[in-house]
């Protein structure tokens, strides 16, 4: 029988009780895949799940931790993989018929790192397709379903990881943050979603999206896993040509500091007020009266180009899509149809992507070629481009001010599956607080702060200058702190005896 109690224990203490040979990795990994094998039938958080190989490292761990040797702080716990990152022996699909069935030949750099420092992969999550969506519904491998109200959407497009962390099948996954995709799951999955400054993290490996927005971070359940899983992803790599030269920060120093005074925190103006649920505005100002309480000193901030962040990231984003999706051609790796002799090259590429791409991709597709079009690029993409650098101005400005900046994750809660697939615009909106920071680079998290009246989770987003991801970690670990002591634990803990049985995901 799965030890429940252990599965919903956060992965720095699993693996100290790795360490101590209170447990094996073996036992670990087994409970996890127990734990999938019960619970992903109804969520849909795997894609692909890799028993034999995740076994095979558990019990590599486990000869050398009895040997004695000196492993990394991670070392034997299970972690789940987005599927759009590269992995020699896994497909990567992407949530895509492009993709299925595809194996890379190649590991992507964070993937290397995770093996070097023995964590156990699982498999590969889902996500809506090519990362294009906010709730995990456009994957063509079905949607998943959020572990707090499997009526209701996980977020996106990393909803496959933070539901599997949420629902407790992994104690740690890996996401990536495009304009959100890490920060809004882990909004409204009680989870911490951590975007890392852009060039932070490598992004070698990571099949491209929008190559200039893109950033790969952690999903958690707690901020010290988050800043131990950032640690072991971080740093410099060569084969990234983005890739920052500079040492990382000290991360999970700063979320065991768990001290906020001092600090000078900016409340943006513009992120809040009309069409923010009633509950997540309530959410945001406790936590801002419980940083004054903390002896942070609090200032309203104004970011006026933040209004038309939302508008610029969907010409730049599509743009580059449109770039960077131009490799899936039906020619060199992927999928291939029409190819019976009756059609041309050109024909064949037209009748892959037809049947190969999902419709949201294709409307992404389209107004990114349109926005490159010859007489349109200045008139969209080049205007778009100049008001991300007045985003950009906008941060610099607010930063000279206050060490961070906080918000609203999201303006609403989960929201039902369906409701918003109809309406492009209003799923659009759901990353409005967390596009600015894709468009400037700047570091950026979400930590857990309550739940509405319908007992779905509510995050705060935190915002701090590139290369200034520690900050991101000392305010959150204070948080988790305060929230905890009124919660009585965890955030995730209230939801622990309802995700320990299958019923409650039917």
């Amino acid at each position: 029988m799965t030890d429940f109690s252990l599965l919903t224990r956060p992965a720095h203490e699993l693996a100290e009780l790795l360490r101590t040979g209170d447990v094996t990795s073996e036992e670990l990994t087994l409970m996890h895949l127990s734990q999938i094998e019960a619970l992903n039938p109804a969520l849909n958080a795997f894609l692909v799940v890799d028993a034999d190989g995740a076994l095979a490292t558990a019990r590599d761990v486990d000869a050398r931790l009895a040997a004695g040797e000196e492993l990394g702080p991670l070392a034997g716990v299970p972690i789940a993989i987005k599927d759009n990152f590269c992995t020699r022996d896994l497909p990567t699909t992407c949530g895509s018929r492009m993709l299925e069935g595809w194996v890379p030949p190649y590991d992507a750099t964070i993937i290397t790192r995770l093996r070097d420092a023995d964590l156990v992969i699982l498999g590969k999550t889902n996500m809506d397709e090519f990362a294009m969506g906010s709730s995990t519904e456009t994957s063509a491998f079905g949607l998943t379903r959020n572990p707090w109200d499997t009526d209701r959407i996980p977020g996106g497009s990393g909803g496959g990881s933070s539901a599997a962390v949420a629902g407790f099948l992994a104690p740690l996954a890996v996401g990536s943050d495009t304009g959100g995709s890490i920060r809004q799951p882990g909004a409204v999955t009680g989870t911490v979603g951590v975007k890392p400054t852009y060039g932070g993290v490598s992004r070698y490996g990571v099949v491209a999206m929008a190559s200039s927005l893109d950033q790969p971070g952690p999903v958690a359940r707690t901020v010290l896993d988050a800043a131990l899983l950032h640690e072991v992803m971080a740093g410099h790599d060569p084969m990234d040509s983005t890739s920052i030269n500079e040492p990382v920060p000290a991360l999970a120093e700063a979320a065991r500091s768990r001290d906020v005074s001092g600090m000078r925190v900016g409340v943006v103006k513009e992120l809040g007020g009309e069409g923010y649920d009633e509950a997540v505005e309530a959410r945001f100002l406790e936590a801002v009266e419980l940083l004054k309480e903390a002896g942070a000193e609090v200032i309203e901030v104004s970011c006026p180009h933040f209004t038309y962040a939302l508008s610029a990231y969907y010409l730049i984003h599509p743009a580059e899509v449109s770039s960077n999706l131009a490799r899936f051609d039906a020619m060199r790796y992927g999928l291939r149809l029409g190819d019976d002799g009756s059609n041309g090259a050109e024909a064949v590429t037209a009748i892959t992507r037809g049947e190969g791409f999902g419709r949201e991709v294709k409307r992404r597709l389209i107004i990114g070629t349109h926005a490159l079009s010859s007489g349109y690029h200045d008139q969209y993409y080049g205007s778009a481009q100049k008001v991300r650098t007045l985003v950009a101005q906008d941060f610099d400005a607010a930063f000279e001010q206050c060490d961070v900046l906080v918000s609203p994750t999201t303006p609403t809660p989960a929201f039902r599956i369906g409701e918003r697939m109809d309406d492009p615009l209003a799923m659009y909106k759901a990353d409005l607080c967390t596009i600015p920071s894709n468009l400037a680079g700047n570091a950026s998290a979400s930590f857990p702060v309550g739940v509405s009246a319908e007992g779905l989770p509510i995050g705060l987003q935190v915002m701090a200058p590139p290369m200034a991801d520690d900050r991101l970690y000392r305010v959150g670990g204070w948080l988790e702190s305060v929230m905890e002591q009124a919660w009585g634990g965890p955030l995730l803990q209230q939801m622990a005896p309802l995700a320990g049985t299958k019923a409650v995901h039917q």
